[in-house]
């Protein structure tokens, strides 16, 4: 194929030896929470087009930071932050519980239209088992689970909790998260690290006694609520998948399993306190990435961040990703250094990937230059999310790609098929120009770019397709002659 600019011609082939620099794998992924209107918005019953701009400038922010993921939350406590029949609209969102917002939009379509068109991967958080949160300031919905069904929640510290040991309750949250799964189009589903909950000051029982004697089981009270929380993790984990293969289900526990896992660490003990078995979890492959909250500094040594890092590696024979959650919103006290230096470790240990900052307004709000120094000394090219080889092995078919010259818009114009049956999620385009390199990821379901050439045509265009599982395909090249 021949282009010309202002007399000269120039010739496009297809060039099998010709190489694109490979992108580092890497997850950069950052949590945007709504609970309490934490990151957002940044308060209840804003009018919607305010609410858009809030959140595109935070989707606009990580895609310049050069993430490659963002973890919404959108169901804080038995609410949504998008139209759902089963639950009510978000209090966080319109300041009343059950209230739509007007005029009506969804926030959670929005946001993954929003993240795909700029490269980033959606993934849905929810937490299966908050039915209201401490500081929530109306009244309930009268469609609140409290409301429709009040023996499946329990008052404790101020919050109200879904009893994990009534089927009824995880069989609710269940069908909330698969209506997610079948209806939009996430990259992955989230949960956090609120099972049961934190214990109060005095270590107040929760009260589940009616299903507990119910039960009539010859278990512990510890084991028996340990099994309701692994028997959920393992349902949701298949019902995920055989609906939608390709969706990552990962999950963000406490970091420390247990006091004493390895001897050095102390602290709160989740698998006796918040009955979560995060690393049976791990070892049984019920999730496709564990993001353990190492929110503590390197040099503690009570909780080092390496030395919990390792220790979580460890539990890992099926290979799962392992992402860990760093507090990026303690910087300041914190220096930024202390995050930058805790990305350096992940990087260096042979069994992570990848790290989710707590919380994003750390980064878009550049607390202590953080931002500043992540896009200047750490995420200072693009990365690809690491892929998902045991949801899907088979790397997708090379793209056709074609190139003209658009004497309208004086534009190289360039055009691609997919030669695969299976969906492409993304397409990797680069360019070489003036002998850089400019990488853009781009929806899988794009099918032509427009390129502006200087003072001269790029010297290559390549085009490879990744699928949902994250695999590449062989890259197609195009060369100037």
């Amino acid at each position: 194929m021949s282009l010309s600019l202002l007399g000269a011609e120039v010739v496009y082939r297809a060039s099998e030896k010709a190489t694109a620099p490979l992108l580092p794998r890497e997850f950069r992924g950052a949590w945007i929470a709504t609970v309490n209107n934490i990151d957002w918005p940044s308060k209840p019953g804003l009018p919607v087009i305010t609410q858009k701009k809030e959140l595109s400038e935070l989707i606009d922010t990580a895609a310049r930071l050069k993430l490659n993921c963002l973890i919404f939350q959108v169901r804080p406590a038995c609410d949504t932050l998008y139209p759902s029949k089963l639950e009510p609209w978000s209090e966080y969102l319109t300041g009343k519980m059950g209230k739509a917002p007007s005029p009506i939009w969804d926030p959670l379509s929005y946001a993954i239209s929003e993240s795909h068109r700029r490269g980033l991967e959606l993934h849905a958080w929810f937490n299966p088992y908050r039915a209201r949160y401490k500081g929530a300031k109306g009244a309930p919905s009268s469609s609140h689970i409290s409301r429709t069904q009040p023996a499946l929640v329990k008052n404790y510290n101020g919050f109200q909790w879904l009893d994990p040991a009534e089927p009824a309750a995880a069989n609710h949250s269940l069908k909330v998260i698969m209506d997610v799964v079948s209806r939009y189009d996430v990259d992955g589903i989230h949960i956090d690290d609120y099972f049961y909950p934190y214990p109060d000051s005095k270590r107040t029982p929760f009260p589940d006694e009616l299903s507990w004697k119910k039960s009539n089981t010859k278990m512990s009270r510890k084991d028996w609520r340990r099994m309701h929380i692994n028997n959920f993790i393992q349902r949701l984990y298949n019902e995920i998948h055989k609906v939608k293969p390709h969706i990552k289900f990962g999950i963000s526990p406490f970091g420390i399993w247990r006091p004493g896992y390895p001897k050095q660490i102390k602290g709160l003990d989740a698998y006796d306190e918040l009955y979560a078995d995060a690393r049976l979890w791990l070892r049984e492959g019920w999730l496709d990435y564990c993001a353990p909250q190492l929110y503590w500094k390197i040099n503690d040594k009570d909780q080092s961040y390496p030395v919990l890092m390792q220790w979580w590696h460890e539990q890992n024979p099926k290979g799962r990703h392992l992402w860990p959650g760093n507090n990026s919103a303690k910087v300041d006290p914190w220096p930024a250094s202390e995050i930058i230096k805790q990305i350096e470790l992940t990087r260096n240990h042979r069994g992570a990937s990848g790290n989710i900052h707590w919380n994003v307004s750390a980064l878009t709000k550049n607390r202590n230059n953080l931002g500043t120094q992540l896009i200047t000394r750490t995420y200072t090219q693009p990365a690809l999310v690491p892929s998902s080889k045991w949801l899907d092995g088979r790397p997708p078919g090379a793209p056709a790609v074609f190139a003209k010259w658009d004497k309208t818009r004086g534009m190289i114009q360039i055009n691609w098929r997919t030669t695969e049956t299976g969906p492409v999620r993304w397409w990797l385009f680069q360019v070489k120009a003036d002998n850089r390199w400019i990488s853009k990821l781009m929806p899988g379901n794009q099918r032509m770019a427009l390129l502006r050439p200087g003072n001269s045509f790029p010297e290559m265009i390549s085009l490879t397709a990744l699928d949902m599982a994250g695999n590449t395909s062989k890259p197609t090249a195009l060369t100037k002659k």
